[in-house]
This record gives C-alpha cells, structure tokens and sequence, in this order.
C-alpha cells in the first residue's frame, strides 16, 4: 500500500485583488489622509500636526478674543467658550492620536482584514462596497447637521451681539465655521471608522451560520471560529485606548457643562450657552456610533454558541443510527493539520507577531456526535465580544453608558435652548 498523505482541509489562497474594492479602499486611505490621520512621512506628520493645530487650537482662540465685546462680560460668552475650546480640542485630538497612530501601524487594507479574508473576497465584494459607502453617508450626514446647528448658533450670536463692521463679522464667522467643521470631522470620522471595521467584522460572524450548512468538517468550523476570535480580539486591543478615553473625557465634559450651566446665576440661553448644546450632540453622535458598532459585535459573537447548538440539534435529530450522516464526518479520519491562532499584538506589545499552535487530533474512534459535542461546547466556551482591557462591552452596559451619556446631554439641552426670563 501507497502511504497516505494528509491533505490540508483549506488550500492556501493568494492575497486577491478586485479593482473596484481596491478603489474604493484607495479613495478611503486617500480622504483619512487628507483629514490628517495618514502620517506615514515625517513631512505628512509634520504638516497633519501643523493643519491639526491651526485649525483646532489657534484658529479658535484668536476667533475668541477678537469677538470680546461689552456685553460678552455680561452674559460670560468668554469664559463659557473657552471650556467648550478645550473640551472640543481634547475629544478631537484623542482621535486625532489615536486614529493616526492605528493607520501608521496596520495600515487601511490590514485593518479592515481585507488581506486576510482566505478566499472569501469575491463574496464578500459587494458587502464591503456597501459597508464604505454607509461610512461616507454616516460621516457627511452627521456632519452637515451639526454644521447647520453650528451655523445657526453663530448667526444668531452675531446678530444679537453685533458691534463690528458686516464684513468682519462675516470672516470671523467663516474662521468659526472651518474650525468647527475640521474639530467635527475629525472626531466623527474616528467614531465612523470604528463603525466601519465593526460592520466589516459582523459580515464575517453573519457569515459563520452559512458555513455550517456546507459540507464540511468540524475541524473546518473550529478554526474559522478561531480566526474570528482573533480578529475580535485585534479589534478590541487596536481601538480600547481610542474608545475608553473618549468615553471618559465624552463624559466629563457633559458634567462640567451640565455644572456650570446649573451653577450659574446669570442668564443662559442660545447666545451663550448655545455651543453646550451643539458640542454636546456632537459628541453624543460619536458615542452612540462607537456603541452601536461595539453592541453588533459583541451580539454577533455571543450569538455564535446558539447557532453552533441549533446546527449540532438538527444534525443528530436527522441522523438515524446516530452517526453524522449530513455532514462528512464518516468513519473514515480526518487529515490532521496544526490549527493556529495568530496574533499580531500583545498587551505589551512586547512583538508583532505571537504565535500560539494547538493539534487537534480527530480519530476514527471517535463518534461523530462526540466531535459535534465538543465543537459546540468550544463555542459557548469561547463566545466573547468587544473588550476594553477586560472588560466586556456587552448590551446592558452598552445601555448604561447610552442612558448615562443621554441624560447628560438632556439636562444641559434644557438649560441652553430653554428661554430663560430671570
């Protein structure tokens, strides 16, 4: 007899490439770049940080000082604008850092795991397409809102406060209006990217309940299970710092602006306090973002253990003498090959690269109920979701953190668009 040669269950497929998803990934790169979030040259860095300072930082204040007129002393539009400035600058600058510094190091194709989809990209083209397009409808919408919100805000203010000439209050206006607009594009395209490589990733869990109506191993079905828990945990260590600081900072600057508003004995209505409502949409567009993204990740993932226990019912209750007639699982054993799980970063990020390789050895001693047994008993035990060092961004407290976040943003909408008469 001829020895027998173990055949790998998943022949290795080439990086593909389709122009119309190659495109569309270019134009990505291409508009983050021009946001200032591509620093792969000292040059581009150095001019991201110089754009990045001018129009979040300088452009503002010197807009500030040059609008101090008798009656901002009266209603202290001064002081009020200057903690939204910060509160603005150091959402948008967590962003700007964090965002930039995930690109420099994955770059856009590996972080959306298009270079890793394992032959899957001609079926997933047209999700991916649909899923960037949905990132540019996001992003434009949200951000066209807040602008009018914005616009609204000023005109009114330079209506009621007028004391300079039209045509300077026109430019102070526009300089107001570009720096609003870079401070909002920044931090929701780094909420939106987050959202983008969340749906992207959801793609891949939806298309897990697929895969197990093929006839396929169960070796098969726990290393694509596998390849997905890496790619959750990569998404959870690439973006924890960018979300759990915006959250943090997200929050606190709902609380000072809810403080001062209420410690305040003056009057506080649209004309001076009206940036605290627009600031505070803005950001809670962002965070609803992010946990909406991390709500349909976490869901996907956990839901993988049920899906895994429906497939496991079906197949015994259809087979006859217990054996695993649907699927080819048959007597004969399967090839054995290493199945590994690869991760690209560590907590320490101590190396690019570690890798840790289990054998998992399918006999033909073993029944096919028993495989099917220990595959779905892997999945519950491995049914995870978004993490932020730990800790699991599940649906109650996605809730929380939305409820907390709404409440905040209630309270200070109250007291600034409210009429008040004292």
């Amino acid at each position: 007899m001829a020895p027998s040669t173990q055949v790998p269950l998943i022949e290795p497929h080439p990086i593909e490439s389709d122009p119309e998803l190659d495109k569309s990934l270019k134009t990505l790169e291409n508009f983050l770049g021009l946001i200032g979030f591509r620093q792969c040259t000292v040059i581009g860095t150095a001019l991201s940080w110089l754009v990045f300072v001018l129009l979040v930082f300088a452009l503002p204040l010197l807009s500030i000082q040059f609008s101090y007129c008798s009656n901002c002393e009266k209603y202290e539009i001064k002081s009020f604008e200057l903690e939204i400035l910060a509160s603005q600058t150091v959402v948008a600058a967590i962003s700007f850092l964090s965002i930039s510094y995930i690109l420099r190091k994955y770059g856009v194709r590996k972080l959306l795991f298009v270079d890793h989809c394992h032959g899957h990209l001609a079926k997933f083209r047209h999700l991916y397409l649909q899923k960037i397009r949905v990132f540019y409808r996001l992003l434009t919408s949200w951000v066209i809102i807040c602008l009018i919100l914005k616009v609204a805000r000023e005109i009114t203010r330079a209506v009621y406060l007028h004391h300079d000439s039209w045509w300077c209050s026109a430019l102070k206006l526009l300089a107001c209006i570009v720096s609003y607009t870079y401070v909002t594009l920044v931090f929701l395209a780094g909420c939106a990217l987050f959202h983008l490589v969340g749906n992207l990733l959801v793609i891949h869990f939806e298309n897990y309940g697929k895969l197990l109506e093929r006839d396929l191993g169960v070796s098969v079905y726990i290393e694509e299970h596998m390849r997905l828990t890496s790619y959750l945990s990569k998404i959870s260590h690439r973006f924890r710092v960018f979300l759990l600081l915006e959250f943090l900072v997200v929050t606190v600057s709902l609380f000072m602006a809810l403080l001062q508003t209420l410690g305040n004995h003056g009057i506080i209505n649209f004309i001076n306090g009206g940036d605290f409502a627009v600031l505070s949409i803005v950001q809670l567009v962002g965070i609803v973002l992010c946990l909406n993204a991390a709500a349909k990740i976490s869901h996907r993932a956990q839901s993988l253990g049920s899906i895994a226990s429906r497939w496991h019912a079906l197949i015994s209750c259809n087979s006859n003498d217990g054996s695993f007639s649907a699927v080819s699982d048959a007597d004969v054993p399967y090839p054995v090959r290493p199945l590994s799980i690869h991760y690209s970063e560590s907590d320490l990020e101590s190396g690019d690269c570690t890798q840790s390789s289990m054998t998992l050895q399918l006999t033909a001693s073993m029944s096919s109920y028993q495989k099917r047994q220990a595959f779905v008993t892997y999945v519950q035990a491995s049914s995870g979701g978004f993490t932020i060092f730990g800790w699991m961004i599940d649906r109650m407290h996605i809730t929380t953190i939305f409820f907390i976040e709404l409440s905040l943003v209630f309270f200070v909408l109250g007291k600034t668009i409210t009429i008040a008469t004292r």
